[in-house]
């Protein structure tokens, strides 16, 4: 379905196509526009504007790169549907989502306790043949499939972990709750492609962009408290940081 934009006179000085992605990012954050919906076609959305297709395209594009809009090729241009943002700040996936004022769902897809691997034992300071907790949840972002989490938690230092319902409970305020805080993260993130089984769980396509993460959390004390590693939809997921010149 096609929802047409309201007209607004578009100024015809320098910037056009900022002013033009200005005016539809308006749309879509007044509720003029939804999640999910079409736009008009480019010929007759320039015309509604009264500005060229090239100022339209290079606006239309500029919101395609800032998560506002997605492209599908000859079908058309779609408002995007919701995604998070994240900034360079420790925080649970839920404690993320409200502070954007987004609902968040989680749906565990495996739990368990089993001894830690040579390198998790390494990486989280444990003793040969420590057990560690596994949680695996796929998790939700305003009913929408957003990515697919796996953390690994030393048992020794929150043995209740098991009893926990983690589709209604957040981890972090677990782990906080027990001492075992998450206080600092090395977050490493790199490019993937969507299996079979994370295409299903993921509601995308096999092959899909998916942007994966894995860090190690430490509390206070610079205890390692959590490895995980999560696969986020490309299409949903942002991390923003600061970058700072070297001092001289």
């Amino acid at each position: 379905m096609q929802i047409p934009l309201t007209h607004s006179s578009i100024a015809t000085r320098q910037h056009r196509y900022s002013q033009v992605a200005q005016h539809i990012e308006r749309q879509v954050s007044s509720g003029g526009l939804i999640a999910g919906s079409r736009i008009l076609g480019e010929r007759e959305l320039a015309k509604a504007l009264g500005v060229s297709r090239v100022t339209l395209r290079r606006a239309l594009c500029e919101l395609r790169d800032r998560g506002i809009l997605v492209s599908g090729e000859a079908k058309g241009w779609y408002v995007a549907p919701p995604s998070v943002n994240e900034h360079n700040v420790l925080r649970g996936f839920s404690e993320m989502a409200a502070a954007r004022g987004l609902g968040s769902d989680s749906k565990v897809v495996g739990h368990k306790v089993r001894v830690a691997s040579f390198e998790e034992a390494q990486l989280l300071r444990l003793a040969a043949d420590s057990q560690v907790f596994e949680l695996e949840r796929v998790r939700y972002l305003s009913g929408e499939a957003l990515g697919i989490e796996t953390s690994i938690i030393p048992l020794q230092r929150v043995p209740g972990l098991p009893g926990i319902d983690f589709a209604k409970h957040s981890l972090y305020t677990a782990l906080r709750e027990a001492g075992a805080g998450p206080a600092v993260a090395d977050y490493v993130l790199s490019a993937s492609q969507a299996t079979a089984r994370q295409a299903r769980l993921l509601d995308g396509e096999i092959g899909a962009a998916l942007l994966a993460t894995n860090a190690i959390a430490r509390d206070l004390n610079g205890t390692p408290v959590e490895l995980s590693r999560t696969f986020f939809r490309g299409d949903r997921y942002r991390f923003l940081t600061t970058l700072k010149a070297e001092q001289r």
